[in-house]
């Protein structure tokens, strides 16, 4: 792919607020540089966007580093898999940037981590959705740290299908994100002996009018409607779903805190939600979202945001354990650090990375609350279940994932 002039302006413009060193220990000393690879304008922007680059700066502020400088840079991939690809290269090639971070957008991710193996980089992913990234297109030098469509499906999907929802039809972004979610639902709705009785896949980007999908929806009789998007996508959704009278369950199987604030209550409560994390589900999120509240007032972190910010504070522990000039030389080698040292922080709590690059941590099942429970600003959820890391993710076994030998 050819970069035009006016992406690579774009790029150099969005990450200008990261260029200065975060943390400086001396002139000569090696640094380390991020690059945080998000949507800042499109459908994506409120579950990654400057709140993703607000997380990544905080973990280095308070991880401090010590015998090596860190660097954020931060570009928006305008959810093209060409142009954050283009952007990897560059940044790779020509900027010195070791590790990427976020990428909201399955197709991107799926770019770029082709990218990172090829450069012999870093990626870790923590705002993308596709199973994939640990199944058939695995590789050494990625790890998906958060959430995944297999997870999402599994918790949501299943739960929904026991308590009676056992007919589906799904309004399905047209990409790799989407087609995944779609996929990994159907063969849990399956499993658990629901049906799926059809599915509408819009264009993705550039929706905003849903109500024909909606309509074919509702036509279908299906007792689930699965929203299989994300983002503004899922509010707009909703939303629209709401003003047509659609009284089918609305099973958003993908929903971040950010699109319930959208949304607001009133319309939003009721919703089943899976994520592993909740700004106030514990003392320690509770401390994490204050300390990221005072860089963003007004906003709570989604999961997305703590993968970050969980991500980049695993990173520099490994590279204060390898050795800066040891850890830029060999991405692979780095990754397969990572993996070998539990993981543990404030976000998460204890962790583990798997062979095939799955970052495992609890999942937990939400019920968005009726406005006349919520007694503050972004108290939106009540805990309705926790899924043991060990259970919350997709065997290792059944992924397929080329690093895993029979």
């Amino acid at each position: 792919m050819t970069i035009s002039r006016r992406l690579l302006l774009g790029a150099a413009g969005a990450s200008l607020t990261g260029i200065a060193p975060l943390v400086r220990a001396r002139a000569d000393a090696p640094t380390i540089k991020l690059g945080v690879l998000t949507d800042l304008s499109g459908p994506y922007k409120d579950i990654g966007g400057p709140l993703s680059a607000d997380a990544t700066r905080l973990a280095v502020a308070e991880f401090a580093p010590k015998g090596f400088n860190v660097e954020v840079l931060v570009a928006d991939h305008q959810n093209k898999p060409d142009i954050g690809a283009g952007i990897a290269r560059q940044w790779f090639d020509r900027d010195g940037v070791d590790v990427i971070l976020d990428v909201p957008n399955s197709g991107v991710s799926l770019a770029v981590s082709g990218v990172a193996a090829e450069k012999n980089k870093i990626f870790l992913v923590s705002n993308a959705g596709t199973s994939d990234l640990t199944g058939k297109k695995c590789n050494a030098n990625t790890i998906h740290w958060v959430y995944d469509t297999w997870m999402l499906a599994h918790s949501t999907g299943g739960a929904l299908v026991k308590t009676g929802g056992d007919t589906w039809y799904f309004i399905t972004a047209d990409y790799a994100f989407g087609h995944a979610l779609e996929r990994d639902a159907t063969q849990f709705i399956k499993e658990a002996g629901g049906k799926v009785l059809g599915a509408s896949a819009y264009p993705f980007p550039g929706t905003s009018d849903f109500s024909s999908y909606l309509l074919q929806a509702q036509s279908s009789g299906s007792k689930v409607i699965g929203i299989a998007n994300a983002g503004a996508d899922t509010v707009n959704t909703i939303k629209q779903a709401k003003e047509f009278g659609i009284t089918q369950t609305l099973a958003g199987l993908l929903v971040f805190i950010s699109d319930v604030h959208g949304i607001g209550l009133d319309t939003a409560q009721g919703l089943v939600v899976s994520s592993p994390f909740y700004w106030d589900l514990d003392d320690r999120k509770r401390a994490f979202a204050d300390r990221l509240w005072a860089k963003a007032p007004n906003v709570r972190p989604g999961m997305g945001h703590a993968g970050n910010y969980s991500a980049t504070l695993h990173y520099l522990k490994t590279v204060t354990e390898m050795g800066p000039v040891q850890a830029k030389a060999d991405g692979a080698a780095t990754v397969a650090r990572m993996k070998a040292m539990p993981t543990d922080d404030d976000a998460f709590g204890k962790g583990s990375i798997r062979a095939d690059g799955r970052k495992l941590h609890p999942c937990y099942l939400f019920k968005v609350k009726a406005p006349a429970e919520s007694k503050k600003p972004w108290d939106y959820y009540k805990l309705l279940a926790t899924i043991p890391a060990d259970q919350a993710f997709r065997p290792l076994k059944d992924g397929g994932c080329p690093l895993i030998k029979a």
